[in-house]
């Protein structure tokens, strides 16, 4: 076992002892149990020597989806996006909000003038 397969297979014993401690506590956390079991999974798959073995045909390069392998979408999940144009401008919108603040500050400037304080 090279160095580099080392820290990727501790790397993997600890995404695994958190996943179990997750799923045996209950509550939110165990939510998230599923996906670092399947993470642990991955991590153990990277290990450069098994890369090294699959890139010289040496090792099984076709995962099966139920052995820790997730399967890409075949296609768009959210559907065709439709364009919206709901509400004004924002140029439109921070040009307003920019002319009233001008107004509103000689406004009070003026204000300020007819009743002096000192």
């Amino acid at each position: 076992m090279t160095p580099g397969d080392a820290v990727l297979e501790k790397g993997a014993e600890r995404l695994q002892e958190l996943a179990d401690r997750a799923a045996a506590s209950g509550g939110p956390a165990a939510k998230l149990a599923e996906p670092l079991a399947e993470d642990a999974v991955l991590l153990r798959r990277m290990k450069p020597s098994l890369m090294v073995a699959r890139i010289k045909g040496e090792a099984p390069t076709d995962l099966e989806p139920g052995a820790g392998a997730t399967v890409a979408p075949t296609g768009p999940q959210l559907g065709a996006r439709k364009p919206s144009r709901r509400g004004p401008n924002p140029f439109l919108v921070i040009g307003v909000a920019l002319a009233a603040g001008v107004v509103l500050a000689k406004v009070l400037d003026w204000r300020g003038h007819a009743h002096p304080r000192g």
